[in-house]
């Protein structure tokens, strides 16, 4: 049987949410302050990227457009500057907080996918935004009785810019993907350089920062651009479900990290509405099949 695009979509978008769930566990694993984590993982993204450019010089190509020179610089610094937003989100909140309020970046997505490509919103999606939002609402009402409410706030940030970029990369979907990454990941690591000490830390610590900016980060990370060649924006991001569940159930295995009760409602919301959109699309894209002519 031959694959369709679609089908191909979804096997890569799935498993770079994957390899993307082990993230948070990383990071925690690091025990570096949040500047540190970012300084080596946006230089070793880099690192990593350019290898693989050298290795595939054959296939590399630059932008052939003044339009598309434009369209990548914007994407790499968001994808920089989205580094810098998750680490120091999970260095400033629980895990659980940072990745059920990063689920809501489809929603963005499908904002972004109809304010600028004037893809339609429907009914259900309108639903799902509304319904999603308010379990946003419901994890900061109990954050900022404490001190997380920075890290929910860059979380927050975080998920429209992760919508920002999916939409981008839909809408210039013959960019070259390893150029963009390896420069966010100089974007990430120069931000970081006024605030790191790089060359401070533990040995174990380089172990594990080695794992995620050398193999985990630029895995999960071209895979999950590569997807919406293949598959809207939107159902990309839909896959992030899978580190919404997986990445604090990890970090609960390294380093027993609990998930705060508020969360569990707010997640249980945005959760919900995601995966009833979900369910409704792949039944009006069975439907819409049905009706085809055989």
């Amino acid at each position: 049987m031959t694959q369709t695009p679609h089908t191909t979509g979804v096997q890569i978008a799935a498993i770079g949410a994957l390899v993307l769930s082990f993230d948070a566990m990383l990071i925690r694993l690091t025990e570096a302050t949040s500047w540190d984590v970012v300084f080596w993982r946006g230089w070793l993204i880099c690192l990593a990227f350019s290898a693989l450019m050298l290795f595939n010089r054959q296939k590399s190509h630059l932008p052939d457009s003044r339009k598309n020179w434009i369209a990548a610089a914007i994407i790499a610094v968001l994808y920089g500057v989205n580094t810098v937003l998750f680490v120091y989100s999970i260095g400033h909140t629980s895990t659980a907080n940072t990745v059920v309020i990063l689920a809501s970046s489809p929603l963005f997505a499908a904002i972004f996918s109809r304010m600028f490509l004037y893809e339609p919103i429907k009914l259900r999606v309108l639903f799902a935004i509304v319904l999603a939002f308010t379990g946003v609402v419901t994890i900061f009402a109990g954050s900022f009785n404490g001190n997380h409410w920075q890290g929910d706030i860059a979380a927050l940030c975080l998920a429209i810019s992760m919508g920002a970029v999916l939409t981008l990369l839909r809408h210039f979907s013959k960019l070259p993907l390893l150029p963009i990454i390896a420069v966010s990941g100089i974007v990430a690591g120069l931000l970081a350089i006024p605030h790191a000490s790089p060359l401070s830390l533990p040995i174990q610590s380089y172990l594990w920062l080695s794992i995620m900016g050398l193999v985990q980060m630029p895995l999960a990370t071209w895979l999950l651009m590569r997807a919406p060649r293949y598959i809207p924006s939107a159902e990309v991001s839909l896959f992030l479900l899978i580190e919404t569940i997986l990445g604090p159930v990890w970090v609960w295995l390294a380093v027993g990290e609990e998930t705060p009760e508020r969360t569990f409602i707010g997640g249980a919301i945005i959760l919900t509405a995601i995966f009833s959109n979900s369910l409704a699309a792949l039944y009006e894209l069975k439907k819409r099949r049905n009706s085809l002519p055989k």
